[in-house]
């Protein structure tokens, strides 16, 4: 399962059933189910503009809106799950996957801007901190964290 907080009092459920579910963080009733992926959801973001971005076991990302929950576009690139998904203050948006890579998107076209050499393991986090400082975790052994 995945979770989001969005704008407007939205939450942001992915679930194995392959969907993303839209929940009222007031009263906690279900506002909408957003359908188009064909695996289970791994990872959710919600950008500053409100755009929601679900990854998937079917190696795509869906892009949806935040307002009225209709698909914008779909991201492909990554050859295996999309575990981790991350956006920047200014609309990034960096994704994480089983085939060891990062790949970075502009959240405004879908463009895949850059896609770093892969890790030796599978990526399982990333975060963006407030210096646009980019951290990676893998798998391992131990849990390692790598820094951009």
């Amino acid at each position: 399962m995945a979770l989001a907080v969005g704008t407007h009092g939205k939450l942001y459920s992915g679930s194995y059933d392959t969907s993303v579910r839209v929940w009222s963080i007031a009263d906690g009733s279900h506002l909408a189910t957003l359908r188009g992926h064909t695996f289970s959801v791994f990872s959710l973001a919600v950008g500053t503009d409100g755009t929601v971005y679900s990854g998937s076991n079917d190696t795509t990302i869906r892009v949806w809106s935040g307002d009225d929950g209709r698909p914008l576009r779909t991201l492909q690139g990554h050859t295996m799950a999309v575990t981790c998904l991350a956006v920047d203050a200014d609309g990034m948006l960096f994704s994480g996957s089983y085939d060891r890579t990062v790949r970075v998107w502009c959240g405004l076209t879908g463009a895949n801007r850059h896609v770093l050499p892969p890790l030796e393991k599978a990526i399982v986090a990333v975060a963006i901190g407030t210096d646009n400082t980019l951290y990676v975790g893998h798998q391992g052994g131990a849990q390692t964290i790598s820094v951009w």
